[in-house]
């Protein structure tokens, strides 16, 4: 089948790749030509603007974006409204609020363009394990681009959540639920590492315990026991915490429906309080978030190799 991608950032370069290697066509095209170039050397057809990507593309079109939710979401969608056609197939696979895509639904019918959201997990491990891929929208667009999402999954790694903005809604909730996991980690490993047993624990030994038959096991875990094994302390890294939107909207949305979520919402306030002031759980959420997803850490103090004079 082919495909047109719109951005190759950690996502949006990897799905181009598995996409490839299951044997589909790709016209990829981001900002930055390096990128491009290496699309290219994964068997992509390089385009160098939006018009060239579509005119690459035969109709009826599906063209597939991997760019950062908000302004430039919007541009994109309207920049490719104009020159797409009747029939064409849009798809936002990046974290965008599942409202926007009920706009940008609208906006895309006047042209008789089809719009799809798609939730994407499975971060920068997805080329390797597959994406957990969460789709709204017509459920015979779903069906049309079934092969792409087959591709993309394991096995089981896909659903139809229903109409447009479905997707990106339970894509929401899944980052809320996120955040309470890693908060519950960072609070429980802060207790061990500052325990009167510290000195005997190793975490990391710890973390792959608990992933034998555990009732807390958990890719999470793994991914804990590799950034402790790599750092026992985790002092390479700040306990800075960013949160992408989707802990926000999934707050919001408990208010707007009454529905208490007491879990999420204090773990995005410990966010917002890691940026004031940090602790060694913040740290593990830093490095978790690196470790699932490649996003960037602060850089913890640099150590200097002097002993503190005693006074």
């Amino acid at each position: 089948m082919q495909i047109g991608m719109i951005g190759l950032g950690k996502m949006g370069m990897n799905m181009t790749k598995r996409l490839i290697k299951g044997g589909h066509s790709v016209v990829a095209y981001n900002k930055s030509v390096d990128k491009i170039t290496e699309a290219k050397k994964a068997k992509a057809r390089p385009t160098y603007s939006l018009e060239e990507l579509v005119k690459a593309l035969r109709p009826p079109r599906v063209i597939w974006i991997m760019v950062p939710a908000g302004k430039p979401v919007d541009d994109t969608i309207e920049q490719l409204a104009g020159i797409v056609g009747e029939g064409d197939v849009i798809i936002d696979g990046g974290n965008s609020f599942y409202k926007d895509d009920i706009r940008h639904e609208k906006t895309l019918a006047q042209f008789g363009v089809h719009y799809m959201d798609v939730g994407v997990s499975g971060g920068i491990w997805g080329l390797k394990e597959g994406y957990c891929l969460m789709a709204g929208g017509g459920r015979e667009i779903f069906r049309r681009i079934e092969p792409l999402l087959k591709t993309l999954a394991p096995k089981d790694g896909y659903l139809y959540c229903g109409p447009v903005g479905a997707g990106h809604f339970v894509k929401m909730v899944h980052n809320g639920i996120e955040y309470g996991l890693m908060a519950a980690y960072g609070e429980g490993f802060q207790v061990l590492h500052e325990s009167q047993y510290a000195k005997s624990l190793n975490l990391a030994d710890v973390a792959h315990l608990w992933n034998q038959g555990s009732v807390v096991r958990s890719w999470l875990l793994e991914l804990a026991e590799n950034a402790f094994r790599r750092d026992r302390d985790l002092s390479g890294i700040r306990g800075y915490v960013e949160d992408s939107g989707e802990g926000r909207w999934t707050v919001q949305q408990a208010i707007e429906m009454g529905v208490p979520a007491p879990v999420t919402a204090l773990s995005l306030f410990g966010r917002f309080r890691s940026r004031e002031q940090e602790s060694f759980s913040d740290k593990i959420l830093a490095a978790l978030r690196n470790e699932f997803g490649g996003h960037a850490v602060k850089a913890g103090p640099k150590k200097t190799g002097l002993k503190k004079k005693r006074t």
